[in-house]
């Protein structure tokens, strides 16, 4: 087992979970509120390259021990009441590096509940915080409405993941990373966000869809893309509420990876075209083509009876969108049209 995967006797989520944290792009820590002191029981590899303590040092212990001697800060306090009232906060902490350098700790914490009397462990998020440390309210508040949102975006990914576990029909190594690319696809929304905190109360219930979805696109082309095949992006710029850009995001990502893992299988060239446009009316148009082998007469797509093909089906459906997949005389066309119910144009 890689360094960083290392986890305590303790039992854990499904080895299908923990194995997309450990693949996560950004700092994760499993704690188990039902032991003493809550020891850590879990970390994942980021946690141990932004903090520089490797798992076999954290492991069995509490997560304060980051704070060194600096626990006189006003997140702590509220960091505790919330591990004892078993409920998600979202904290700034002065935190400190096994090497004695100091870093900001933007920590987002959540009960992962097994029912509503049992809460077996806590999940913490960590993200470097490069901003000035907060000293007035308005702007904690801002952050951390910010942050309540992403709490409840990634319990779609924790949703995902029991799903996928449960009925995960193809390799291992495929469903880690099909469930890593679904995590990352939030962390690119959640740093989005984080870049907006920057004008205190604007920018918190809107996203710039075109610059979100660019980079969901530039992401996946990047992990599953191939030598020959390019990828042309054509965004408009155009503000949508965050629930909305949660689900296109998403949308875009398993439509995407269906793309560049299928399409060109025969060929060492392609190209997928993907375009973000604001037409008449509110509408809100997403689509995907691309000039590989094209989808089979008589296959279904999205499949009802994949994950993926699920998870389309559900974020459409919970967009009120419409959803179209033309049989190109090469490749394939998929569009998606939101209405104007869910879209919020400048």
């Amino acid at each position: 087992m890689a360094d960083g995967e290392k986890i305590s006797a303790h039992p854990l989520p499904t080895n299908v979970a923990v194995a997309a944290m450990t693949r996560a792009p950004f700092a994760l820590v499993l704690t188990n509120p039902q032991l003493p002191d809550n020891p850590i029981v879990y970390v994942n590899r980021a946690f141990e390259e932004m903090t520089g303590y490797h798992s076999d040092v954290v492991l069995g212990r509490n997560c304060r021990f980051l704070q060194g001697d600096d626990t006189d800060q006003r997140g702590v306090e509220k960091l505790r009441a919330a591990i004892e009232n078993r409920e998600e906060a979202t904290v700034i902490l002065r935190n400190y590096r096994a090497d004695g350098t100091k870093f900001m700790n933007r920590l987002m914490v959540a009960p992962l509940s097994v029912d509503e009397h049992e809460v077996p462990y806590f999940m913490g998020v960590q993200t470097i915080y490069n901003g000035e440390e907060p000293t007035d309210e308005d702007t904690q508040e801002a952050l951390e409405e910010i942050q309540h949102r992403v709490k409840n975006h990634l319990s779609m990914i924790v949703g995902m993941i029991r799903m996928q576990a449960r009925g995960a029909k193809t390799t291992p190594g495929k469903e880690f990373d099909t469930l890593a690319r679904r995590i990352e696809t939030l962390q690119l929304l959640y740093e989005e966000l984080s870049s907006a905190t920057g004008a205190r109360n604007s920018g918190q219930d809107k996203v710039n869809l075109g610059a979100y979805l660019t980079r969901v696109a530039n992401a996946i082309a990047y992990l599953d893309g191939r030598q020959g095949v390019r990828v042309n992006i054509d965004a408009d710029e155009v503000s949508v509420p965050v629930n909305t850009a949660t689900q296109l995001g998403l949308v875009l990502s398993e439509v995407m990876t269906n793309s560049m893992q299928h399409a060109f299988d025969d060929r060492e060239a392609g190209l997928v075209d993907v375009r973000i446009k604001k037409l008449s009316e509110g509408l809100l148009r997403l689509q995907v083509a691309d000039d590989g082998t094209g989808i089979p007469e008589g296959v279904e797509w999205p499949k009802s009876d994949s994950l993926g093909g699920r998870i389309v089906t559900q974020l459409v459906r919970g967009l009120n969108a419409r959803i179209s997949v033309d049989r190109e005389i090469s490749g394939t066309m998929i569009v998606i049209d939101i209405p104007r119910n869910h879209t919020v144009t400048e």
